[in-house]
């Protein structure tokens, strides 16, 4: 019976370690191929820079074509769901903002992906707060502006969104104020703030990021910052809490994700790149000058967010009652 046993155990060893093997062999020759990352966003938003820079030390170091594919559209679940679809092999990744992964499950009824079941985390990259900016020529330099220009313009007073978080700050924001607004959406964060510079709409809750370098430039008025404490990069302007609207803590967040069942190796090794790529001094000044902040997690930390921020997102979403279907 023992040497039947033993028999057993080495017959079910054999494959095991041949899987092993096998797997440990493709993480070390991978990558092989081009790269893909799919970017739910018009060329020229936060999501997209951090793609991009990203891509390009990629290509640098492993000596492979590293691309962007930008697939705008439908609060992200477009984009989402190609990457599910996508072969698990390592070769196509994804950037998800919250909203992907933490907020659309509560805002739509069924979805063609499922938020934590069809992806494999690689890490959390940055986190930004949102601001509330405004068109230099409308009457408002403090929050309680644009609450009294709400007010007596019956909610006329429209806000463009280029994402949904920026859509979620907006509602929490008319909540909280106790006001009515027009949301006005966008494809994404560009052609949002193209239109509030261009003064077809009078405001706008963008992230910090992709909105930098127009409050820079003085083409948007930078009113409130959404994070519990201010900005770095703009200390002089208020949070939301110092404005008398407590609970407006809201940040939203990039990261990079794999197609769920890539083999883990694979992961661990993009890992181990796109975060030293992050916390490299020139490419977190680069994001830091935009209002990002280099997280670099580990593939676990990321997974434990993307879940934290499913139940405080949530029930930011269900309060100010969002629903998109």
């Amino acid at each position: 019976m023992r040497t039947l046993l033993k028999l057993l155990v080495g017959a079910l060893a054999l494959p095991l370690a041949h899987a092993a093997a096998v797997a440990a062999s493709a993480a070390d020759s991978y990558p092989e191929r081009p790269i893909r990352i799919i970017v739910p966003f018009p060329p020229g938003g936060g999501t997209d820079t951090v793609a991009r820079v990203v891509a390009a030390k990629l290509t640098e170091h492993w000596k492979v074509p590293v691309t962007v594919d930008n697939r705008p559209g439908g609060n992200t679940v477009i984009a989402a769901d190609l990457a599910a679809r996508a072969a698990p092999d390592g070769y196509t990744l994804f950037l998800p903002i919250d909203a992907t992964l933490s907020m659309n499950q509560s805002l739509y009824a069924k979805l063609p992906y499922d938020p934590i079941q069809s992806f494999a985390p690689v890490t959390l990259a940055v986190t930004m707060p949102m601001v509330m900016a405004a068109h230099p020529s409308l009457p408002a330099r403090q929050v309680a502006d644009v609450v009294a220009l709400a007010k007596s313009r019956n909610g006329s007073l429209a806000y463009a969104h280029g994402a949904l978080p920026a859509q979620v700050a907006g509602e929490a924001f008319k909540a909280s104020a106790k006001v009515d607004m027009v949301a006005v959406p966008y494809k994404g964060s560009g052609p949002a703030m193209t239109d509030v510079v261009g003064g077809q709409v009078p405001v706008i809750f963008d992230a910090l990021g992709p909105a930098m370098s127009f409050v820079k430039a003085g083409k948007v008025r930078a009113i409130a910052v959404t994070s519990a404490k201010r900005s770095p990069q703009l200390p002089d302007v208020p949070t939301m809490a110092e404005c008398g609207l407590p609970g407006m803590d809201l940040v939203t967040w990039i990261g990079f994700v794999a197609p769920a069942g890539t083999d883990r190796a694979i992961v661990a090794k993009l890992n181990g790149e796109i975060t030293r790529i992050l916390r490299q001094p020139e490419t977190s000044e680069k994001l830091g000058a935009m209002g990002m902040d280099v997280v670099a997690s580990t593939p676990e930390q990321f997974g434990q967010a993307i879940r934290d921020d499913a139940v405080k997102l949530g029930g930011v979403i269900r309060a100010a009652g969002i629903k998109l279907d």
